[in-house]
């Protein structure tokens, strides 16, 4: 029986995914769990991962291509099967599919001089997040690239065929440094960015914040850290926002409404636990998720938080890593930030803002004495649940990070 292979949403406002690289061919055995392609997005590059087992039997969407969320991308099926006709089911109010033939995509290019062929727009390169940090790293000038993707777009496989093109060229020198130029520019949004505003205009505009600060004595908790990295391998080795997300983790199956999203219908509450991370690229922020938080060990979640980091900076996140996030903690301490207030990440129901951890004289039984404080922000959904709630579950938090022993359950 055939089964249809379709883009996935990746995010609530996500419409179309451009098809970046095909990893199976047509003829490939497929498992459930293989990664089928890679998927760009406005905010990341992501892994398909596949859900069904069979043969691969057609590849509808050739690479380059942009394709409306729910459209069909690929056929999996018996070897022998005769491949069915595409029943196309794009999403209402999106975009026709872009697909050009081989030899009609050479007719149809613009001709060199337009931006569109040399992957420029209004000056700046028109690039993927992911080729942009391979060419940085091999200090490849991107400018004069041009790119193979939707609209002249600089894909990773453009990169890497120049960086083949010319292994042993030296890195060109940097530009002249230009005086200030005297009158105002307007730099263009890249793509990245455009998901970020409309993402939090949409969360500023319907979800109604109230906000809750917290100092936290962290003393215990850095104690407890050095003593269980002192056994731990280097992968388990635990920073301070591991010990934030399995605090996070515990205390949000006790305060299950932090762990839900407000709909229509009702309250709905997720089964699993899946922390998102804030992971800072140059183009801006995005947030994947460690799942199932809720069953891992604490030096589990160093391991994953270490390994999710890396890939979403490589451009190779997961599908659900990317969309199934059901809290996100966002921390800053690492710039010396002392407080940071969020903005939710619709449609989950908070955030938790995580300051620096900072030497602070507090008072105890009477007597001053400097203690390890970190100041933390909840900022949660009215809608969903009222201050008085908020405030236990930061307390709870608070709680679980000052006698960390528990931690370690």
């Amino acid at each position: 029986m055939a089964i249809e292979v379709t883009m996935p949403q990746m995010g609530a406002d996500m419409t179309e995914g451009t098809l970046l690289k095909w990893l199976k061919q047509v003829g490939d055995p497929v498992a459930a769990g293989d990664i089928l392609a890679e998927i760009e997005t406005d905010k990341a590059t992501i892994e398909l991962e596949s859900y069904d087992s069979g043969t691969l039997i057609r590849q509808v969407a050739a690479e380059g291509d942009v394709v409306p969320v729910g459209d069909v991308i690929a056929i999996l099926g018996a070897e022998s099967e005769t491949v069915p006709e595409v029943d196309r089911k794009p999403g209402a109010g999106t975009p026709a599919r872009r697909t050009i033939e081989p030899e009609a995509r050479k007719q149809a290019a613009p001709a060199p001089s337009s931006p569109a062929a040399t992957g420029q727009a209004e000056g700046r390169p028109r690039i993927s997040p992911v080729a942009r940090n391979i060419a940085r790293e091999a200090g490849l000038d991107v400018s004069a690239l041009s790119g193979s993707g939707p609209d002249g777009r600089i894909l990773r496989r453009d990169v890497e065929a120049a960086m083949a093109a010319a292994p042993a060229s030296p890195p060109r020198p940097a530009p002249p440094r230009q005086a200030a130029p005297a009158a105002d520019t307007v730099e263009g949004f890249s793509k990245m960015r455009q998901a970020i505003a409309r993402r939090m205009t949409l969360s500023k505009q319907t979800q109604p914040h109230y906000y809750l600060t917290l100092d936290i004595d962290m003393t215990a908790a850095m104690a407890f850290r050095e003593q269980f990295n002192a056994s731990a391998t280097d992968e388990q080795r635990v920073s301070i926002n591991d010990l934030v997300v399995k605090a996070c983790a515990i205390a949000l199956e006790r305060h299950p409404k932090f762990n839900a999203e407000f709909s229509d219908d009702g309250l709905v509450h997720h089964g699993r636990v899946n922390v998102c991370i804030g992971v800072a690229l140059d183009d801006g922020l995005i947030a994947p998720a460690l799942l199932d938080c809720q069953s891992k060990s604490l030096g589990r979640i160093a391991v994953e938080s270490k390994d999710l980091i890396n890939r979403a900076k490589t451009g190779s996140l997961k599908a659900d890593e990317y969309s199934d996030g059901t809290f996100t903690i966002t921390n800053l301490g690492a710039f010396g930030v002392e407080t940071l207030i969020g903005i939710i990440n619709p449609p989950q129901a908070a955030i938790l803002g995580v300051g620096s951890v900072m030497p602070q004289a507090v008072v105890r039984d009477g007597q001053v004495a400097v203690r390890q404080v970190m100041k933390v922000a909840l900022s949660a959904d009215h809608r969903v649940s009222d201050g008085a709630e908020g405030a236990r579950f930061i307390k709870e938090i608070q709680a679980l990070l000052e006698g960390p022993a528990a931690l370690a359950l």
